[in-house]
């Protein structure tokens, strides 16, 4: 019984300490393999970090078609 009841307690408190995700919002994206032929990845912040993590060959880096540019700050009147 006590087994349970520390199993339900430490149940109880990662539910209620972890924060919900969030998708990444990056303006670059490299596609491995060339045109849409391989995995894509957009977590890069500039087209130079882009271009480093390609492994060469076929890789492209493109434009993000779902990047958001975060929020400016809110102006008062």
């Amino acid at each position: 019984m006590r087994y349970l009841s520390f199993v339900l307690v430490c149940i109880g408190v990662v539910a209620g300490t972890t924060a919900p995700a969030h998708a990444q919002n990056y303006p670059w994206c490299l596609i491995y393999g060339g045109d849409g032929g391989g995995a894509q990845n957009c977590g890069f912040s500039t087209y130079q970090q882009c271009m480093a993590t390609s492994a060469g060959g076929s890789d492209i880096c493109i434009r993000n078609n779902w990047y958001q540019p975060p929020a400016g700050p809110s102006r008062r009147r």
